[in-house]
């Protein structure tokens, strides 16, 4: 035996085959697909037949099939009996294949044959595909086969006993080399390596068993058969999979000692054993299309469609748009042409076609859309729907793309800008799903965009730069690296003269590039974000592409450590966020990332958390389930530059997760760049020339200053869908102002105009249809079998509407009618409105043959239709308005939707019948009984409700049906929701086993048996008739009269009091307004302690006022010696002022002072009430008291002469009942008083009573009560304005006598559920509050915080202080607004609340980043403060100091001068060298929005429409307000207002000062000469080093590089300083030239002396 073993190791090598002879197989194919457990439904077909082998020459081999019974489906073998004869044509052809050590080569076939016939040959010789080696019994390999190139383990094993070798070969599917598959619709898509490392969604396997003979020629297969396993699953694997399995048998019958009888046809080379594609994709898995005469298909579809969904959509209407598509899937060109010159003038079969053609994704329909624009054929609206939807539907190949390439070019097009966007953009589109979906991706697709973006970029066109780049970004081909690289500032000046919204699309645009070569785009990421030259939104663009390229843990560490030493605080919190956010992600989607920015977190300082959210941000979210392999992620970047309030750039994405694949769903962003700029500022500024000239030879003087870069104003955003950008659109000023004047233009509005007449006179009568198909998703494989296996997803939509309006009107009008003749028309208007909707989606697992098809589906279906019926009458003369809503003929269900899975089976003999088989099996019923729960009304107008529940069980299979109902009696209609669902569940519980089976559910309303509602009415009564429509009398001594009588009391019982303290209160506010310099102490003591009694009393005795106001002083005294903290202490109901039981009582002025000395938290908490006082807002005499007695004295109802609207909604029913309810709206516009009554039309007492009164400009009240005749529940509700302490204030109060249990039951399981720790954090008091009230104050404490006070029954909570991101407009809210125009004022008030502040007091200056530093002035010479930095020069602020250290401003603003300085203990003003007194003010620019007026103790200047908002000066302090659109564009001792306090000290030239002294001094306006006008006598000079230093080994002479202050020739220094400079070093024997000295390089710094004051002589030159 070991004889035989080892000569059988030296000749196993292959199988083979004597020449002149004839090896007969029997060969047995059986495919299966459902799912593994036994019992249930699976689609599966059969087929045998024999195959002949025989030896042509020593390689070559000839092979046929004989006897070829058929392929059948399961348990019906019958239905395919005539395939034998369809295929025999193709089956007695036989092939050529060849075979070389156990090795299938080149196979050879005519081209009769098919590819499906050719692929079923290879199924049988992948048999003979064998590598077997000599030494070795068990070993792996990546051998080739059917299904590609994967890894196969070979096992070899001798059975003694019957002479016979038994090999198993087994192929992992899911580890290969090369796998041969195709998809489609898969583009845009991922592949999650991560998401499959758990589980994957599809696995195969594939185990071949031989018993191998030898013989002495080698060895002879006996027997073999294939068992191969396709399981696929949308979840995970854990919740089971869905499978198809494959088995093969092949038995050796004989050997014949003839040789096949070859036939004479020219044989070609047809590949090798590997599958084989051809025209799988043109067949759908959804019908078996048979194609008899094409166009003739078409058309009939074409008349099904448009007949049978004109007026409804049907239920099959997706399905049959789908076989619409898969027809013009098989169309020619010339068969499109045909139909379109037969439907072109069809409006209703134009519209199936069009919307038809993009989805079939052929290339002759994309010649087709494109011709037809070309010939005009298409509108623009047509144009842009078919073009965007070929652009993601159309097959990706090199004649689409060429076609694309061709329409970039079409003159036609490119003068549409939306069309050009369009194609452009679709054009890198086709290029990127080409490369996707092909191996190879040809760089020539590419150049032309290449080229055309080298000529934009030498012409400087730059929108179309930014177009191209944007196709290039869309295309994401490797090559285009170059080219972008080229416009990135990061090569020179060429790029870096382009304008920065070119960098940006750059930057944006490399991250699909990343996707491919994310190496390449790191290194070119990374070098941008470390270069801190470049503007900060670039870097921080920088930073998103680098994280989108998967970066390592050493890049990102990297990152960290250059944001620990990051100067940018934009570029710091934007990367901190982004790293921040990363490191929460999931393991499942990020898991390298998140690890690494974990450690990043650990290396950077959490001091960046605290940063405002005006500093950029990056966020990410995610939510991912390992079951369901389903995730979502969204991330949202906000990019500033300036911290200004709105953002630069704002960019949304989301990206899903899904079966084991990722794609970018959407993505939005937006960038305001300079619209609120261009929105808000004076248009006028623009064009003085000579303002820019005068200030342009201001700052001459300062040492090289350099003005900041000043963008186009605008405001831009982009759409991208699937990661491909679909749409951009850039919007400025212009456009705007086009788009305004378009639409109020008097061809707007003729045409509206037009159409208003139309609808009247004639009507509207139209119906419209949409198609759309949704999804495509395809992806097939090949079998071991040669047959291939698929996994599809379809969806489409069908929506349609009909609506009808049918007009009435007396008198009847003519034509040509004026509009003004409608108030005097009764208008009548009949309108039918019937739309409808149906949807389907089919998810398929099978095989797909031109022969046969057998699938698993999962159908889900949608399905609604809601009619309805309208009348409308409007006579407006009459004040009549009313609506009815008619019965209308409903469907069955209003909304339906199902989701069936079931077995399909097709086959070619007769295409159009299915055989549709359920999943589960039939199995008896066992029916239980329907439990009906119902739940009565007990009166007509309540809702009742029933539910009926219905539960159907079978013997295995459980059915649950529920059924869920409501009765609306008001209307007469029962709604009812149905629900039953009958899956495999009871088999194993998971998801995937939930949706095999059906699942219902409808929702249906219908009218209730025997209370059918006529029709729904809606009546509106407005004017002077209102009253007669008020069909119940309200009686108000039986409800309301009770209700209200209490708020009358209550008005009447306040007029008194106030009346009583009137007089006084106006005195006490004329003297404080007779004297600006009185304190508000002095004044507060000087009013009446009447005036300050509590509002919740009821007497308006002067005694008890007194007596009250003692208890206060003495109570306010005793609390002064209490802690300033902020706890406190309960108190007894008599002790109100140390307890906040008092805090919204009047208080005193000697309460109010003790309060302030001893600044105790409870009493500084005091309310005082403006509506009273009169203090804050309008002065008292502002008040009419005969106004006021009219509010509160008047009726308890107002009369019927106040109705003033009637509301009455109700439905009409057959027995003529009235059930519903009436509004009627009482006004009393003398008086300010509002009542509404809310009662039903039937019998019940049920009414809500409303009556609200406004008392004063700072007090409104309301009452409300509601119940049985209004006397059930009733709530007081007052809000009124104030003070507290001295900041103003406003109060929300309510307090009821009864409320219904469930409010209270509702408002305790509120407050239980606060959380602890956010109750904890407020100081709280279990004072003695009111049971019955609660209130809520806000208390302006500054600009910049409110602070929030809420009492409850139970407690009082204070110390809820809330920082605002803007500032409050306070003086504004004592009308102190400037301007006198309603659009100025609306500036000035936006302008204050997000302006940034510059101040200097004692000395010492605040910058608009709130940095400090003491300013050292020189005498007489002036300093910029602030100034507009970019080209525009809209403002500049300077300011000198004088021999008094007087402070003297000088703004220069639109074409005047203004100079502020204090003079004789007041601030002077002068304009253009004119003095204005301060009697004049305010003083008004004649044409700019500039105003100067008084204000506090000093004066200001407002002109918020300049970016310079406010400038306001006094006699020791000043204080610079800018617009949030100046934001970093300003310069000068107050910076850039752009947030970086890093980078306040930013010199003229552009550089930063060491310190504040070199700063301060930069922005000096030195003196040419002595004869300047003005007296200051210095200037900048290169000061050289006094001492000699070795440099670079050799003796050196150093100048400044930073301009240092001296004073003039013939001038001595009086006052110096000492500041560090950076001098630049040069060798002691070279010559220097000084022109360049202040753009050199800094070699050391040294300090040296500044000079501040000089001494001139007359030889002062």
């Amino acid at each position: 035996m070991r004889a035989v073993v080892f000569a059988l190791s030296l000749a196993l090598v292959a199988p083979n085959f004597s020449p002149g002879k004839t090896y007969v197989y029997k060969y047995e194919v059986s495919l299966m697909t459902g799912l593994p457990e036994e019992g249930l439904g699976k689609a599966g077909v059969y087929g045998n037949c024999k195959f002949l082998i025989s030896a042509i020459d020593q390689n070559t081999f000839m092979l046929k099939i004989n006897e070829f019974s058929g392929i059948w489906l399961k348990d019906h073998p019958y239905l395919m009996s005539m395939l034998p004869e369809i295929m025999e044509p193709e089956t007695r052809i036989p092939i050529k294949f060849e075979y070389s050590n156990g090795a299938v080569g080149k196979v050879y076939a005519p081209e009769k044959v098919s590819d499906f016939v050719l692929n079923f040959y290879k199924g049988f010789l992948s048999f003979f595909h064998l590598t077997i080696k000599k030494t070795h019994n068990v070993y792996d390999l990546q051998e080739a086969g059917i299904e590609g190139v994967c890894n196969t383990l070979y096992s070899v094993n001798e059975d003694v006993k019957t002479d016979r070798i038994l090999l198993t070969k087994t192929r992992d599917m899911n580890h290969c080399q090369e796998r041969i598959y195709k998809d489609m619709g898969l583009a845009y898509t991922e592949k999650c390596d991560e998401c499959q490392k758990v589980s994957k969604n599809l696995r195969g396997s594939t185990s071949y068993r031989y018993i191998l003979k030898p013989v002495p020629s080698g060895i002879m297969i006996m027997k073999a058969d294939v068992n191969e396993l396709i399981q696929f699953s949308p979840f995970s694997e854990h919740n089971g999979a869905a499978q198809t399995k494959i088995k093969q048998t092949l038995v050796f019958l004989e050997i014949q000692n003839n040789p096949i009888t070859s036939i004479p046809v020219e044989y070609h080379h047809r590949g090798s054993l590997k599958y084989e594609f051809s025209k799988e994709t043109e067949r759908t898995p959804l019908q078996f299309v048979k194609v008899t005469d094409l166009q003739v298909q078409i058309q009939e579809l074409l008349d099904h469609l448009t007949t049978h969904n004109a007026e409804k959509v049907t239920d099959h209407a997706p399905l049959k748009y789908l076989e619409l598509v898969q027809f013009l899937r098989l169309a020619r060109y010339e068969d499109l042409e045909v139909l379109w010159s037969k439907y072109r003038d069809t409006p209703s079969h134009r519209l199936w076609l069009l919307e038809a053609v993009p989805p079939s994704g052929t290339s002759a329909a994309l010649r087709f859309i494109m011709e037809k624009f070309q010939a005009e054929d298409l509108s623009v609206t047509e144009a842009v729907r078919t073009l965007v939807a070929a652009v993601h539907m159309v097959t990706a190949n090199p004649e689409s793309i060429k076609l694309f390439e061709t329409l970039t070019e079409d003159s036609k097009l490119n003068a549409n800008p939306v069309l050009r966007e369009i194609v452009f953009l679709g054009y890198g589109t086709m290029i990127s799903k080409y490369c996707a979906e092909s191996d190879v991706c040809p760089v020539e697709f590419v150049q032309p965009i290449q080229k055309r973006l080298s000529e934009a970029v030498s012409k400087g066109e730059t929108e179309d730069i930014i177009l191209y780049v944007k196709v290039l970004g869309n295309a994401g081909h490797p090559s285009s690296l170059k080219s972008i690289t080229k416009i990135i500032p990061i090569h020179g000046t060429a790029a870096a003269s382009l304008p920065i919204r070119v960098h940006i699309e750059a930057i944006m645009a490399l991250r699909n590039i990343a996707k491919k070569e994310p190496r390449m785009v790191q290194e070119l990421a990374l070098q941008l974000y470390m270069d801190k030259a470049l503007d900060p939104e670039l870097r921080m663009l920088s930073c998103i592409v680098l994280f989108e390229t998967n970066p390592s843990m050493a890049l990102i560490s990297t990152l960290a450590n250059a944001v620990k030493s990051e100067e940018n605080l934009q570029v710091a919190s934007f990367t901190y966020s982004h790293m921040k956010s990363l490191s929460r992600s999931a393991s499942m989607i990020h898991p390298s990332v998140a690890a690494a920015c974990n450690v990043a977190m650990k290396i950077l300082s959490p001091k960046l958390d605290r940063l405002s959210l005006r500093y950029s941000k990056a966020v990410y979210g995610e939510a991912y389930s390992s079951s369901f392999m389903l995730g979502a992620a969204a991330t949202a970047f906000y990019i500033n530059d300036a911290a200004t309030f709105l953002p630069r750039s704002v960019v949304a994405k989301t990206k899903a997760f899904f079966v084991g694949a990722a794609a970018d769903v959407l993505e939005i962003g937006v960038r305001t760049d300079g619209l609120q700029e261009t929105l808000l500022k004076n248009p006028s500024v623009l064009k003085s020339g000579d303002r820019i000239t005068k200030m342009k030879r201001v700052i001459k003087a300062l040492s090289q200053w350099r003005s900041l870069p000043n963008n186009k104003p605008l405001a831009s955003f982009y759409i991208k869908l699937f990661g491909q950008e679909i749409a951009f659109a850039n919007i400025d000023k212009p456009l705007i102002e086009q788009a305004i004047a378009l639409a109020s233009g008097s061809s707007a509005q003729t045409y509206s105009i037009k159409a208003l007449k139309t609808l009247l006179l004639t009507g509207v009568s139209f119906n419209y249809t949409m198609p759309v198909m949704y999804t495509e998703v395809r992806r097939i494989l090949p079998t071991a079998s040669g047959l291939p296996f698929e996994l599809s997803l379809f969806s489409a939509a069908v929506a349609a509407a009909v609506v009808k309006v049918k007009p009435t009107l007396s008198p009847r009008l003519p034509e040509d009618f004026p509009l003004s003749r409608l108030v005097e028309t009764d208008i009548k208007l009949e309108t039918e409105i019937r739309p409808s909707y149906a949807m389907a989606t089919y998810a398929m697992m099978g095989t797909n043959t031109p022969i046969y098809q057998q699938f698993l589906v999962s159908r889900t279906k949608f399905n609604s239709t809601l009619p309805s019926k309208v009348f409308a009458r409007l006579n407006i003369k009459e004040g009549d308005f009313k609506i009815e809503v008619l019965p209308v003929t409903a469907p069955e269900n209003i909304t339906a939707g199902s989701v069936e899975t079931y077995t399909v089976a097709r086959n070619i003999e007769d295409p159009t019948i299915e055989r549709i088989a359920p999943i589960l099996p039939n199995k008896v019923l066992k029916t239980f009984p329907i439990q009906i729960f119902s739940n009565k009304d007990s009166s007509s107008e309540e809702i009742s409700s029933e539910i009926i529940q219905e539960e159907d069980l079978k013997e295995d299979v459980p059915l649950l049906a529920k059924r869920y109902c409501a009765k609306y009696r008001a209307i007469g209609l029962k709604a009812c929701f149905k629900v039953a669902t009958e899956n495999a569940a009871f088999i194993r519980d998971t998801a995937l086993y939930r949706i095999i089976g059906s699942q219902n559910a409808s929702f249906s309303i219908k009218p209730i048996e025997g209370e059918e509602v006529e029709r729904l009415e809606m009546e509106v009564k407005v004017g002077a008739k209102a009253a007669e429509k008020i069909i119940k009398q309200i009686n108000m001594k039986d409800s309301a009269g009770t209700v209200l009588s209490k708020l009358n009391k209550i008005l009447t019982s306040n007029l008194n009091r106030t009346s009583s303290s009137s007089s006084s209160s106006s005195s006490s506010s004329s003297s404080k307004h007779s004297s600006k310099s009185s304190s508000s102490s002095s004044s507060s003591s000087s009013r009446p302690s009447g005036s300050s009694s509590s509002s919740n009393s009821s007497s308006s005795s002067s005694s008890r006022s007194s007596s009250s106001s003692s208890s206060r002083r003495s109570s306010s005294s005793s609390s002064s010696r209490l802690s300033s903290s902020r706890s406190f202490s309960n108190s007894s109901r008599s002790s109100s002022a140390s307890s906040l039981a008092s805090l919204f009582s009047a208080e005193s002025s000697s309460s109010r002072d003790s309060a302030r000395r001893s600044m105790q938290k409870v009493n500084s908490h005091r309310f005082r009430k403006a509506h009273k006082n009169q203090v804050f807002f309008v002065d008292p005499e502002s008040i009419n008291q005969k106004s006021y007695n009219k509010k509160t004295c008047g009726n308890e109802l107002l009369d019927e002469r106040s109705v003033a609207v009637v509301v009455t909604v109700h439905a009409v029913k057959a027995n003529k009942e009235d059930q519903g309810y009436q509004v009627a709206v009482y006004v009393d516009k003398p008086n300010a008083r509002l009542q509404i009554i809310i009662f039903p039309l039937s019998g019940s007492n049920w009414k809500l009573c409303a009556d609200g009164v406004l008392l004063s400009k700072h007090k409104v009240t309301s009452k409300i009560a509601w119940g049985a005749e209004c006397k059930q529940y009733s709530t007081m509700i007052t809000g009124e304005t104030g003070l507290v302490s001295s900041n103003p204030a406003a109060r929300l109060r309510m307090s009821w006598e009864k409320l219904p249990s469930y409010v209270k039951r509702s408002a305790e399981k509120v407050y239980d559920y606060m959380p602890n720790k956010m109750l904890a954090d407020l100081i709280k008091s279990k004072s003695a509050n009111s049971t019955r009230q609660l209130s809520f104050t806000v208390v302006a404490e500054s600009e910049k915080s409110i602070e929030l006070i809420a009492k409850t029954p139970r407690r009082t909570y204070y110390n809820m202080t809330l920082h605002l991101p803007i500032t409050l407009p306070l003086q504004e809210i004592k009308s102190l607004t400037p301007f006198e125009e309603v659009t100025d004022k609306v500036h000035y008030v936006f302008a204050k609340a997000v302006a940034a502040e510059c101040s200097l007091s004692n000395n010492t200056l605040r910058t608009f980043n709130n940095r400090r530093y003491k300013n050292k002035m020189p005498e007489s010479c002036y300093q910029v403060l602030a100034q507009d930095c970019t080209e525009e020069l809209k403002f500049m602020v300077l300011q000198m100091k004088d021999a008094t250290e007087q402070n003297h401003l000088n703004v220069k603003i639109a074409d005047i001068d203004i100079d502020l300085y204090p003079k004789d203990s007041e601030v002077h003003v002068k304009v253009n060298g004119m003095v204005i007194p301060l009697t004049s003010l305010p003083y008004q620019h004649p044409s700019a929005s500039i105003e100067i007026r008084e204000n506090e103790e000093g004066v200001s200047v407002f002109a918020s429409s300049h970016g310079l908002h406010e400038v306001y000066v006094n006699k020791t302090s000043w204080r610079i307000k800018i617009t949030d659109w100046m934001k970093g564009k300003t310069c000068g001792l107050c910076g850039n207002a752009d947030g970086e306090v890093k980078q306040d000290y930013r010199a003229p030239n552009g550089r930063l000062a060491r310190n504040s002294v070199s700063f301060a001094l930069s922005w000096i306006l030195p003196a040419e000469n002595c004869k300047d006008n003005s007296e200051c006598r210095m200037k900048y000079e290169s000061i050289q080093l006094e001492k000699k230093v070795n440099v670079h080994g050799q003796d050196s002479t150093c100048f400044s590089v930073e301009p240092v202050l001296r004073c003039l020739p013939g001038c001595s220094p009086v006052k110096t300083t000492s500041v560090n400079v950076g001098f630049k070093c040069f060798a002691a024997d070279s010559t220097l030239d000084p022109s360049n000295i202040f753009e050199s390089s800094v070699d050391l710094r040294n300090s040296t002396v500044a000079h501040l004051a000089c001494s001139c002589t007359s030889q002062c030159s």
